[in-house]
């Protein structure tokens, strides 16, 4: 039986809950690593032409960042998420 302790020091150590979320993330840090080789930053603009979708989640990065800085739980940011986007050089 999972209590909520448990399921508090396996969010602080960046359980991944949902792996398919895992695999997503990874495909759209991908896509973001792409984006930084071409332009040299990561200021995707929301509307990207070439993928709109990208400018989306890097948002939703930075405000999971955040979350996840101030201690709130429904991010689902972890401490590997946070060094590969500091190894992009991501604006939090």
């Amino acid at each position: 039986n999972m209590t909520a302790d448990r399921t508090q020091l396996l969010n602080k150590v960046g359980f991944e809950w949902k792996c398919h979320n895992s695999q997503t993330w990874q495909r759209s840090y991908e896509e973001l690593l792409r984006f930084f080789q071409e332009f040299g930053h990561t200021r995707v603009p929301q509307k990207f032409p070439t993928n709109p979708s990208l400018g989306i989640w890097v948002v939703n990065q930075r405000r999971n960042h955040k979350k996840y800085l101030k201690g709130d739980t429904s991010s689902n940011m972890t401490e590997n998420r946070i060094q590969l986007l500091k190894n992009v050089n991501i604006e939090a």
